[in-house]
């Protein structure tokens, strides 16, 4: 018989589902902007997923004594993961609010950085919940490699913006969501450093 897997785990394991199918739907989004309202809405309905994860998890640290780590590390991988769903919903609302149809390359480069990001986030979770500790290094690595390719990017086209662009307001919204996105590959590498923690607590 194959022994259940731990709740928790399983729930890390669906939160990182959901983040992939999340941010999938986002990099393909941004090629077509024509109906920027349902964007925005279906990007909601998957952070709305990921909170509900939240709860089960908090849920069960009430009436579980034993975990599988540590208590503050389930909650604080938890806490990352939920953050980079909140970025992308974040970044994906601010296009119905300031009704951008155009498509953006520089946008779109963030959004492959973030897709790459995604899959190398569930890979190093599904290696958590299958105990291979020190395998997770590998994805770590990739996603502070990738993080560094988004601070990149931003600068490029916070450069080019104010090269290109002389609209004050177009400029002021591109700009936010440019950071915006970069902040969120930011949140990305704050799973590899809790991840990271979680390997020198447990190997």
């Amino acid at each position: 018989m194959f022994k259940k897997k731990d709740i928790f785990f399983k729930t890390f394991e669906e939160m990182a589902d959901t983040l992939v199918d999340a941010i999938e739907y986002f990099a393909n989004g941004v090629s077509d902007l024509s109906d920027v309202t349902q964007f925005a809405k279906t990007m909601k309905e998957h952070e709305s997923r990921g909170d509900q994860y939240v709860h089960t998890i908090l849920k069960e640290l009430n009436k579980t004594f034993i975990t599988p780590i540590e208590r503050e590390d389930i909650m604080a991988l938890t806490s990352s993961l939920d953050d980079v769903l909140d970025g992308i919903e974040a970044c994906a609302s601010r296009f119905e609010m300031y009704n951008i149809q155009e498509k953006d390359e520089y946008i779109t480069l963030f959004g492959d950085i973030l897709l790459r990001s995604g899959h190398q986030i569930k890979k190093a979770i599904y290696l958590l919940t299958d105990k291979k500790l020190l395998a997770i290094r590998e994805p770590n690595i990739a996603l502070n490699e990738l993080e560094n390719q988004a601070d990149d990017l931003l600068r490029v086209c916070i450069k080019s913006l104010f090269t290109n662009v002389t609209d004050p307001i177009e400029l002021m919204k591109r700009k936010e969501i440019y950071e915006m996105l970069e902040q969120t590959t930011d949140y990305c590498e704050d799973v590899a450093n809790t991840l990271e923690s979680i390997i020198m607590r447990n190997s």
